[in-house]
């Protein structure tokens, strides 16, 4: 007998040939003769079966449901845990139903045996059941299998981007810090400081030092910084001297400026920065 499954309908109709057999006039003779009684439990038993048969194909359906809701769950990962354990638990207990329904069908054999529908077409109806319930009990169990894996693996994979998401956040938060080091660094080394006054103001502050017959010092000893305006190296690349009489007294190479007198007043032109503040990031014009 072929174990793939048979059609609720066409069983039914099979027990039903079998309890109507119509092989000869005796044998149809000695079925009126039965008592009321003993036709009354092969007709309960007839049912029984039936019933059987029906929550058994019922049975058969949820695992073609199961199977098809484990498909989609291995394919998208976006379930959450919640649903792949509900579908965990609709399979544990299909499995245990097929079990139950499996150890009836034991029954089921054992009460024809000694009953007036004992039959070899019956028997191997349940035998063919037995063989249906057996593969899908065993596809139950791989199902469920499959699932728990499915599981592991799909914690598995959520800790490892748990992880991976914890070490990008830090690698990025590291280089935002480097990013700020890096421009914290750059604008420093790009700072500038320049002061244009007349003599007597830059020796008030100790920004120059001289005397008779004494060669002039520049920026020496403790000179007072916050006379000096601060600036950018990259920035600053014309600068207003608001005098005709200028004097660059902090070295600077004379190729990278020019002084450019625009009516009577004279300004600084910075034409190569990088060059022009080799020497010193200082600059001290004299305007007198």
């Amino acid at each position: 007998m072929n174990p793939t499954f048979l059609p609720t309908a066409v069983l039914v109709s099979a027990i039903m040939l079998v309890s109507c057999d119509n092989n000869s006039p005796k044998e149809q003779q000695s079925l009126m003769e039965t008592s009321k009684q003993e036709l009354a439990l092969a007709v309960q038993e007839r049912d029984c079966l039936l019933a059987l048969v029906k929550e058994i194909s019922a049975d058969l359906n949820r695992i073609k449901d199961m199977d098809s809701a484990m498909t989609v769950t291995m394919t998208q990962n976006g379930r959450s845990p919640r649903q792949r354990s509900r579908i965990l638990n609709d399979i544990e207990a299909v499995r245990q139903t097929m079990l139950l329904r499996k150890a009836r069908l034991a029954e089921v054999e054992q009460e024809l045996a000694n009953s007036t529908l004992n039959n070899k077409e019956l028997t191997e109806i349940i035998d063919a059941f037995r063989m249906q319930v057996d593969s899908q009990i065993a596809k139950a169990e791989e199902l469920k299998r499959l699932l728990l894996s499915a599981n592991r693996h799909i914690d598995s994979l959520s800790n490892e981007v748990d992880s991976l998401s914890t070490t990008v956040a830090s690698v990025t938060s590291e280089l935002d810090m480097a990013q700020q080091t890096s421009v914290m660094l750059e604008n420093k080394l790009n700072t500038c400081y320049y002061v244009v006054a007349p003599k007597a103001v830059l020796k008030e502050h100790n920004i120059i030092e001289s005397g008779f017959l004494r060669r002039t010092k520049l920026l020496k000893g403790d000179f007072d910084k916050s006379c000096f305006t601060v600036s950018d190296k990259r920035l600053l690349t014309a600068l207003p001297l608001h005098s005709s009489k200028v004097r660059l007294l902090t070295n600077h190479p004379e190729a990278a400026y020019e002084l450019v007198n625009d009516n009577g007043s004279m300004i600084l032109k910075i034409t190569a920065p990088e060059q022009f503040w080799s020497l010193s990031s200082y600059l001290v014009i004299q305007t007198d």
